[in-house]
């Protein structure tokens, strides 16, 4: 058995202490979402539930809205991240050839990292959907991100270190470029393929700004904009129409216990999907941003 050493254990004790500090403010948000307003308020909630109530929970599932906007979520996820594949990969992959493969790469490539670098702002690109008639459509979700140039930086990276030979062999047996992508460099590239796809994933999951500024109608908000828009807040005449059990489901909820609810509920999906793809998460990192 290998003995440790104190430089080890000191690695130890720090990870353990990155990931504490990662942990505990995620196991106080659930606990706080699990506790009544009162608890939630006075700031006695700490690791674990206080009163414990479903109430913040009640009170979004059974909003016919919240449902509306996680499926307009997932078909964003869906759609988007299909899109962001298909143009990363097609990006990536000419730009990884040499200049005498592909003789406008230089050219190609300055339009990509200046793209990267200096971005037109908010009003310019708010302009460019109007003029598009996007304004209040799902394609202003999608579109203008449809180019994640930091990925396509990463995938292009990849691609170069697939061996040459690989890519000759297949030219000499009569392949052609589409296939040479489809059948070579793509099943080699599932690491960083998963990568970009988990950061794509998550980039549109949790994305409201462009929800709240380019969606009017609240029936194509996505979740993220719609839950935080959210409010826990009643008027008399609602209070008024609420039977005794209801009101008292009510008053268990406080923003800060609701807030806590919106965003546990949030981290699901991503919870659900990374563990699916932290295998490949840390090689396709390494590999795509190093280049010898």
């Amino acid at each position: 058995m290998k003995k440790l050493k104190a430089s080890d254990i000191f690695i130890y004790i720090a990870l353990l202490f990155c990931g504490l500090i990662c942990l505990i403010p995620i196991l106080n948000t659930i606990a706080i979402s699990f506790s009544d307003r009162t608890s939630a308020a006075l700031g006695i909630v700490k690791l674990w539930p206080v009163n414990f109530t479903l109430a913040s929970y009640k009170n979004m599932m059974e909003e016919t809205q919240f449902w509306v906007s996680f499926m307009v979520s997932v078909k964003r996820v869906i759609i988007g991240v299909s899109l962001n594949m298909v143009v990363t990969i097609l990006t990536a992959y000419p730009l990884s050839k040499t200049k005498y493969q592909f003789r406008m790469k230089n050219i190609y490539m300055w339009i990509v990292i200046f793209t990267m670098m200096f971005n037109g702002g908010l009003v310019p690109t708010f302009m460019v959907i109007n003029k598009l008639n996007m304004m209040d459509t799902f394609w202003a979700l999608v579109l203008p991100g449809a180019v994640p140039v930091f990925n396509v930086i990463l995938l292009m990276n990849f691609f170069k270190g697939v061996p040459p030979s690989l890519e000759e062999s297949a030219s000499i047996d009569g392949a052609g470029p589409w296939t040479i992508l489809t059948q070579v460099y793509l099943p080699l590239s599932k690491p960083s393929l998963a990568t970009i796809g988990l950061f794509s994933v998550v980039n549109h999951w949790n994305s409201y700004f462009d929800g709240k500024i380019y969606i009017n109608s609240v029936n194509k908000m996505p979740l993220q904009t719609y839950i935080q828009a959210l409010s826990s807040s009643l008027n008399a005449e609602q209070m008024a129409m609420m039977t005794a059990e209801e009101l008292q489901e009510q008053l268990a909820v406080s923003s800060l216990t609701f807030n806590s609810a919106k965003v546990v509920v949030s981290m699901i999906p991503i919870l659900l999907i990374y563990p699916f793809l932290q295998k490949y998460f840390v090689t396709g990192m390494v590999v795509g941003a190093v280049k010898e």
